[in-house]
């Protein structure tokens, strides 16, 4: 009878609030430069008093895709919350289909809803979110990160400053914006004052033609990268296809991944060496979950992205990403460090070129009350 009364819970209410967080440092990107961050906070209450919390993060307001912070709280004030208001809260499965029916696109917005509603699952079992998808393989998980301050000895710097505090030993690149050439010589630079053992990736976030891509990819080459993430338009699966069928570098496809329907069409054209899968571009946990699997099946390498969240849905990735038998590339969830504040009463365990996964229920963290409100964006 106990556990029926468990599972009887009905969703009662759902808030959204905007964030907004200054980062350490510009991050340049091919896409936009980031001096703050607008995470939209999403709190689900339920009627047992049990809250579930989640996050959308975009990058650059819509620089980066359709959606943006504000959308995201619109849509889901105006457009979410009649859908789930007194249903199941642990039906996830069957609310996941009503609001896929009801609701196109908005993998963003979807995203934070049903991390939201794993959290509270979680809560109401005392199970940790690993734990609804299989349990934990790994405690720890690799994050790299990213340089992208714009400046060859500020990137070297900072890229040094991290291996000192055994924090990072892995980075990624942020190239695309200026003439190859110079990105080539920056990265050479970067490769020679950091040394072998460290590894480095790049990410030209679409910011070059195939062309561009076809004749450079031997120098990225030469200057030490291990693999090159989303060189050309998210749209041109049969150019990622060449590409990848040179077998210069290991390819990664990033924005041209936007749920399992593009997952198994880049994997059935072998359009990728490498899926980055991001929760919140997926459309949310279980997505990505099914990408992963789709990869898993055809031999694709997997690395864990990041939207740079803040630690609500960088965490909830971590769960997922902790199931994972073999996490090739590792992951760059590093979002929450990117940030000046952070908006949990205890923060996330980064340490040893890792991220350690919570033991507590849920998502295992709590939110900072205080430092919500200071950061809320005001009406």
């Amino acid at each position: 009878m106990h556990h029926r009364k468990l599972m009887d819970a009905v969703i009662s209410d759902i808030n959204c609030s905007i964030i907004d967080i200054p980062t350490i440092r510009p991050h340049k990107m091919a896409v936009s430069t980031m001096g703050a961050q607008s995470l939209v906070i999403v709190r689900l209450r339920c009627s047992d008093d049990i809250e579930g919390i989640g996050e959308a993060t975009t990058i650059g307001g819509l620089n980066y895709g359709g959606e943006s912070p504000e959308s995201i709280k619109t849509n889901i004030e105006a457009y979410f919350k009649p859908l789930l208001l007194g249903q199941p809260a642990s039906q996830i499965a069957s609310l996941r289909k009503r609001l896929n029916g009801a609701i196109k696109d908005n993998r963003f917005a979807k995203s934070a809803i049903e991390t939201a509603l794993y959290d509270a699952y979680g809560k109401r079992l005392g199970v940790s979110l690993s734990d609804l998808f299989g349990g934990r393989i790994h405690d720890r998980i690799s994050v790299l990160w990213t340089l992208a301050s714009g400046d060859t000895q500020a990137d070297i710097a900072e890229a040094q400053h991290m291996l000192g505090m055994r924090r990072h030993n892995s980075f990624k690149l942020k190239i695309g914006l200026r003439e190859p050439r110079d990105d080539i010589k920056h990265i050479t630079a970067v490769r020679k004052a950091l040394g072998d053992d460290v590894s480095l990736r790049v990410d030209i976030n679409q910011g070059w033609s195939e062309t561009q891509t076809l004749r450079y990819l031997p120098g990225l080459a030469d200057a030490g990268v291990e693999l090159v993430e989303q060189p050309i338009h998210e749209k041109n699966f049969e150019g990622m296809q060449r590409l990848t069928a040179l077998a210069c570098l290991p390819i990664m496809a990033d924005e041209a991944l936007k749920g399992p329907h593009d997952a198994f069409r880049m994997a059935a054209g072998h359009c990728a060496n490498v899926f980055a899968i991001k929760i919140e571009q997926a459309g949310g946990l279980q997505n990505a979950r099914d990408m992963i699997a789709i990869a898993e099946a055809a031999g694709i390498a997997l690395y864990g992205g990041t939207m740079l969240e803040g630690s609500v849905s960088t965490i909830a990735a971590a769960h997922l990403f902790s199931t994972i038998g073999k996490l090739e590339w590792g992951t760059e969830m590093f979002g929450p460090l990117l940030l000046k504040d952070e908006i949990l009463t205890l923060p996330l365990d980064y340490s040893d070129f890792s991220l350690g996964l919570p033991r507590g229920p849920g998502l295992g963290i709590e939110l900072d009350e205080d430092k919500l409100a200071f950061y809320a964006r005001k009406p």
